[in-house]
Formats: structure tokens, sequence, C-alpha cells
């Protein structure tokens, strides 16, 4: 099975689906097609995907009117991330509400690196503790959009919430920190907790396309630091799980294809 963690629906509708006050971007929604869901549901049709975690985009803040349609018209194909304001608390309530609502949800998304200082200043924070304590109390898989100046801080937590079902986003930027920053974002793949790594967002620092091997040399050691059994593909083609994971087998391929996610679709 082949499962795609990554794509981000946005409507033209804007009076329905406005965009947050604290909007961290504004895409112009104009060229986008009448149904979204429509045109993403092709997408996985040419590309034989066979499930998709929609991730939330924060355009739309904590407003999870879109997602829940879509979530609605798909339950069997879809599930579905969350954000929150972790300065914001009330955050953990709302998400206990919005996952009682719609359980279909299964993460909630953090997002901390350099330039991108709206959600968190620090993940000792005490909101963004609670509404991180809250994600594990509800089963939920934590989504982090960090970069590799946050690596130590995401250890101590998971320090102290082993029990934390953790997914990092996108390699973790590596071209937002130093190498030696980047040493923390690869012991995360030895922590006790589970924790995850999303193979995407390669064109983020990358020129190749689509499959980005120059990459390889780096990919390859993220790989060999959290193991097949802990890597996630999310954007792009499934081509480029093979193409950076050549010198694996087949089986192990598919956990990254999709395999490693078959159980939050159960």
């Amino acid at each position: 099975m082949i499962v795609e963690w990554n794509a981000h629906i946005f409507s033209p509708d804007t009076q329905h689906y406005p965009f947050h006050p604290k909007a961290a971007y504004r895409p112009d929604v104009s060229a986008y097609p009448p149904d979204p869901l429509a045109a993403y549901l092709q997408r996985m049709a040419d590309a034989g995907i066979d499930r998709a975690v929609v991730v939330h985009p924060e355009p739309y803040g904590d407003d999870h009117r879109l997602i829940l349609e879509c979530l609605e018209r798909e339950p069997e194909r879809l599930r579905g991330t969350s954000l929150f304001y972790p300065k914001d608390p009330d955050a953990p309530q709302k998400l206990a509400d919005l996952v009682a609502c719609q359980p279909k949800i299964i993460a909630t998304r953090f997002h901390a690196h350099r330039g991108k200082d709206l959600y968190l200043d620090s993940f000792n924070d005490k909101g963004v503790r609670a509404l991180w304590e809250k994600a594990v109390e509800l089963g939920l898989i934590v989504e982090l959009h960090i970069g590799p100046n946050y690596g130590a801080q995401v250890a101590q937590v998971l320090r102290d919430m082993p029990q934390t079902v953790a997914l990092i986003d996108h390699l973790a930027e590596p071209h937002l920190g130093s190498a030696v920053e980047y040493a923390d974002i690869l012991e995360l793949g030895r922590a006790d907790a589970e924790v995850y790594m999303k193979l995407s967002g390669l064109g983020h620092f990358a020129q190749d396309a689509p499959l980005y091997e120059s990459a390889k040399p780096f990919t390859q050691r993220v790989i060999e630091a959290f193991g097949p059994e802990r890597m996630v593909w999310g954007s792009g083609a499934p081509a480029i799980v093979d193409a950076h994971l050549s010198d694996y087998g087949d089986a192990e391929r598919a956990l990254v294809k999709g395999g490693n996610l078959v159980r939050w679709f159960a």
C-alpha cells in the first residue's frame, strides 16, 4: 500500500473557508479548482497512491472546517492532521474536542524553525508541553515541522514523554541549521520514543527534481540513523523512495512508501 503524508488542501472559496487572522502566510487560491479534494483524489489515482494523510495547512490556523469536510467525504482513504496555537491556553481542550468530533484526525502539528516563531518560542514552554501531553493522551501522532536547532529541545520532551509517537517533517529542514545541530536530529533516531522521519522536502535544498539524487549521501545517513521501519515517504513521487533506498530490499522500501502508516487506517 502506498500512503502519502504531505498534501495541503486549499479552497478558492474564501467565504466558506477564510484564512485565519493569524495566518502564517496567505497563498493565492484563485487558481485552485472549485473542488480541490476531487483534484487531489485524481492526483492519488494518477500516482497510484492508495491512502493519504492530508496536512491541515497553516493559513487556516486552528479553523479545521475544510479538512473536516474532506474527511467526511473520504473516510476510508483519508486521514488528517490538526494545528493549534500552543500559546492559546484552550488549545489542549480544542484538540480533544476536534478528535471527539472527527477521530480520523490522527496527528497535531508543531512548527519551530529559524524564521518561524509564530507558534512557539521553546518546547519547554508550558503551553507547548500541555498541548503535546494532550496529543499523547489522545493517542495522536506528534508531527514536528522543526529545524535542526530544535533537535535538543525535542529530545528532552521525548525523554519526559517516551510514550510519544512523533513524525519529523521534511528531514528536519537541514538547510536551516548547522551540521552540529543536525547531529541532535540524528540522535532522535535512537530515542526511546517512537520517532519517524519523513523523506520529504528534498526540493527545499536540492535542485535535481524529480528524484533529487544529489542528496543521496545525506539521505542515506538519515535513513541509517532511523532505519526503514521509521521512515515515511511524504512528497514528490513514490519513486523517490526507490532512488534513496536503493541499497535496501523491496520489503523495506514498501515500509517507507506506506507500510509504516497502515495501522492508522485500520
